[in-house]
């Protein structure tokens, strides 16, 4: 087997039968030919029909079914752990990957053999770039992203910085951290760094592994040859408030993680900053939405 493909799916029935679908078409033209690339779908506990879709419409993938929303990090680990592929590519169900994509980056890795991570272009629902790249989140970078810097100010450089807004995300280049809807990470990363640290349920687990990787000495690519529509954000809508929590969580988590070193005071002001800036962020959510409708009503 050269390629495993991981998607892990919660509710988003329609999307990953599409995603499913164009894996299905990209796999039967691809010049490795299925017998190389084995797909597994992980459903944590979608409860709109998810599983019981891919059982009957896709039994060429291999699909696990978990009895609890494990989250990102965790349902990818139960395939991560297991395969024996060289390669290892992670696609968010809410995606549809065009053809030649497979081959594109898999040979990619084969010719950048310092390369641990390549992520394609990813395009919006309309076919417009998506930007999808930023570099690690730093405190400076961080603090003028969370009280709105970037926003108020879009002219300033420094503020455009973390999300890369100054670049058009037209060629091929290194970068920190792409977005996690598709990723193909080397298995030889994952054998020297670990896998996905399983204390970030969804959000920065991502993010911690480029980390991690790149402090190996593995260098992260961005190429734009290959490509890949992703409808963005279509399970976090779902519970919108709870993923305000998770981001943030996860961010703390992650500069606990890699930036703490001796700083005490992440333990308690950091935390608490974060915390305070989630429910501002979810009160303003509240108040777009006309403090009416369902919200985060959906069980983990």
């Amino acid at each position: 087997m050269i390629l495993t493909v991981v998607v892990v799916s919660w509710n988003t029935c329609a999307l990953l039968d599409k995603c499913l679908l164009s894996l299905r078409a990209e796999v039967e033209s691809s010049s490795a030919g299925s017998a190389n690339v084995e797909v597994f779908v992980v459903d944590n506990r979608s409860r709109d029909g998810s599983a019981e879709m891919v059982a009957a419409k896709h039994a060429w993938v291999k699909l696990i079914r978990n009895e609890e929303n494990r989250g990102f990090a965790a349902a990818n680990n139960q395939v991560l752990s297991i395969t024996r592929s060289p390669y290892v590519m992670l696609l968010n169900p809410d995606t549809e990957i065009g053809l030649g994509t497979l081959g594109t980056l898999v040979e990619f890795l084969e010719r950048h053999q310092h390369a641990g991570i390549v992520a394609p272009q990813l395009l919006n629902s309309d076919g417009s770039i998506q930007p999808s790249c930023r570099k690690f989140p730093t405190f400076s970078a961080m603090s003028c992203e969370l009280i709105g810097l970037s926003r108020m100010f879009p002219g300033v450089a420094k503020f455009r910085d973390y999300k890369m807004l100054d670049w058009n995300h037209n060629d091929e280049r290194q970068v920190d951290q792409p977005e996690g809807a598709c990723l193909l990470i080397r298995k030889a990363v994952l054998d020297e760094v670990g896998i996905f640290d399983e204390s970030f349920f969804m959000l920065f687990e991502e993010v911690d592994l480029c980390y991690r990787a790149k402090e190996a000495g593995w260098e992260i690519w961005f190429t734009p040859a290959a490509k890949v529509v992703h409808h963005y954000g279509q399970s976090i809508k779902q519970v919108k408030v709870k993923m305000i929590l998770s981001s943030h969580r996860g961010l703390y988590r992650f500069w606990f993680k890699h930036y703490r070193k001796g700083r005490w005071y992440l333990d308690s002001i950091a935390y608490l900053g974060l915390m305070l800036l989630a429910y501002v962020r979810i009160c303003a959510y509240w108040l777009r939405l006309g403090l009416s409708g369902p919200i985060g009503s959906a069980a983990s």
